[in-house]
């Protein structure tokens, strides 16, 4: 039916969905003119989104692909991380990072998070090292930058390959730097629900040039490629990032600040709003981190709550046309790392947290009327569910 709004991860008709990209007519005219020209492919447009990027960041080389992902299947492929080496990350992240782990034959070891900031903890991670760990992927999860002295330290002690997921948190910012510039590679993705969405694509940044070049190589053939005595040194993945994606990424990075700032006025109007939701853990900023942009509005029950008591809020939500979703479903607990030998209970934080996060509608198009509304639903849900006290 015309005029529907329909959600991106079950197809229910909403009145309030998850997100809703901040796309402008300036956006439409980027993807025309790569319509009306003649290379809709891996091109100009590309090297300029890579270049951007990465002086966005800080970092000397952007390498795009067609998804975070696939950027990181590169670039354990180009490490030579695979069968018998060891990853180690954090069950509480961006899922499609932990399953390249797996994808590429190397073993996740999961490590338990920071209570209150959700990232990867280094101490715990340092639990976690074995004579076989080659990497460590932390991530800044829900846009809250992670613990990246102490990560950058626990690598280098151990000689550890540091990269950072960064797939939740552009424009957040640590006291050391912005996120981005701390791991030997960092992964950005542009698909929905973040503050770049183009429905697709990703972008590895580095500062070392031979393993952008090496990425590069894995990426994709060029045409150039078929006059290159150098061709068939290695097998590419197919995984380039095509014209209009590219387009699309630079428009909304060239106003990558008015984005921000539109999300964080949402923001304050949430925080506004929950100030008198009892038994919540209010949003957490650590003492380290200068500035946080949230990919997405999580709100934390407190412990009297079950995964069920959640679960049944969710269903109080979406039964109003309010696509709310839990943050998140650990990775440890999925059917292909069970398969592993992980099993609920080895990771007590992540699963402690994971069991009481709703994610709310965070998108820049959200009214006052609108947010009111959630949260209201939200607290009448909540009571239907069970008391909850907050979680320190």
């Amino acid at each position: 039916m015309s005029g529907q709004v329909v959600s991106i991860a079950t197809g229910e008709v909403l009145q309030i969905p998850m997100s809703d990209p901040d796309l402008t007519l300036e956006d439409v005219v980027a993807v025309e003119q790569v319509l009306r020209g003649a290379q809709l492919g891996q091109g100009a447009l590309v090297e300029e989104l890579e270049q951007a990027f990465a002086a966005q960041c800080g970092r000397a080389r952007g390498v795009a692909a067609s998804s975070a992902a696939m950027a990181l299947v590169m670039v354990l492929t180009a490490k030579g991380i695979g069968p018998g080496d060891e990853v180690i990350l954090s069950a509480h992240s961006f899922h499609e990072l932990g399953h390249a782990v797996l994808r590429c034959g190397a073993t996740p070891v999961f490590a338990d998070i920071d209570y209150w900031s959700g990232c990867l903890s280094a101490k715990k991670s340092a639990d976690k090292v074995t004579s076989r760990t080659r990497a460590i992927l932390a991530g800044n999860t829900c846009g809250h930058p992670a613990d990246w002295p102490g990560l950058r330290a626990l690598a280098d002690a151990h000689g550890l390959f540091l990269i950072e997921d960064s797939s939740e948190a552009i424009g957040s910012r640590h006291k050391q730097g912005v996120v981005g510039s701390f791991g030997d590679v960092a992964l950005f993705d542009f698909a929905q629900p973040g503050v770049i969405a183009c429905g697709e694509g990703g972008i590895a940044l580095t500062d070392d040039t031979q393993l952008a070049m090496a990425l590069r190589r894995l990426r994709s053939r060029t045409l150039s490629d078929r006059a290159s005595v150098s061709a068939g040194v290695d097998a590419p993945f197919g995984a380039p990032m095509g014209a209009m994606v590219a387009a699309l990424a630079l428009a909304q990075l060239r106003r990558l600040d008015v984005l921000l700032e539109r999300r964080r006025g949402v923001q304050a109007m949430y925080d506004g709003f929950m100030q008198s939701f009892e038994g919540i853990k209010p949003p957490y900023i650590s003492p380290d981190v200068e500035e946080v942009h949230w990919f997405l509005y999580t709100v934390h029950l407190g412990t009297r709550f079950t995964k069920g008591s959640r679960d049944a809020i969710l269903e109080d939500m979406r039964t109003e046309g309010v696509e709310a979703h839990a943050y998140s479903s650990p990775l440890h607990l999925q059917r292909a790392y069970r398969a592993l030998g992980w099993t609920r209970g080895d990771l007590f934080v992540t699963e402690k947290v994971a069991d009481r996060a709703v994610v709310l509608p965070f998108h820049a198009h959200l009214s006052p009327e609108q947010i009111a509304f959630m949260v209201a639903r939200l607290k009448d849900a909540s009571i239907n569910a069970g008391a909850g006290a907050a979680i320190y």
